[in-house]
């Protein structure tokens, strides 16, 4: 299996559910790199539609796919081998050996302040969640009362409005 996570921009976000904007994007998951290029190139390029998306040439993907790795360097965050469980890290230095007998280079780096991450998330997507959804506030989709005194009164009834009960036929 192959994944791609697009630079911010590249694949236009117009259509999904915004959630937290500025980290909502569509990726790939693919059976092969091949397959992976192959999706990734219908998906990208400019969308007038997205503020976000980026007006430039879209490389091609597959044309790289048979080129030797010389020259390729692998980042290797070593905060992501703490506490790894020794079959997982044997695995990955396997997979790594591969990438280095074809000719990439491996590079450890460091994000000391990693574990700051997901409080930085927790902080992050539940504001901008916030922000995206406060378009559904009764005021502009749904049902909206009529002849509010304030928007207070508009909150009220246009949100506590319960349906009326089906009618049942008797029996």
């Amino acid at each position: 299996m192959t994944g791609v996570k697009p630079t911010y921009g590249r694949v236009s976000r117009y259509g999904l559910i915004a959630f937290a904007s500025s980290l909502d994007q569509a990726g790939v998951f693919a059976r092969s790199a091949a397959d992976a290029a192959i999706v990734l190139q219908a998906m990208a390029g400019f969308d007038a539609r997205d503020s976000t998306s980026i007006d430039a040439p879209v490389p091609d993907y597959s044309a790289t796919l048979g080129e030797p790795l010389k020259g390729l360097k692998i980042g290797l965050l070593r905060e992501f081998f703490d506490g790894l469980e020794a079959r997982n890290a044997a695995l990955i230095h396997d997979a790594l050996k591969i990438y280095r007998d074809l000719g990439a280079q491996t590079v450890e780096v460091s994000l000391p302040h990693l574990p700051l991450s997901v409080p930085t998330y927790y902080g992050v997507a539940p504001a901008e969640c916030s922000s995206n959804l406060s378009r559904f506030d009764g005021v502009r989709f749904g049902h909206r009362c009529e002849n509010p005194v304030d928007l207070l009164d508009l909150y009220k009834r246009s949100r506590g409005r319960v349906s009326a009960p089906r009618s049942s036929a008797a029996s």
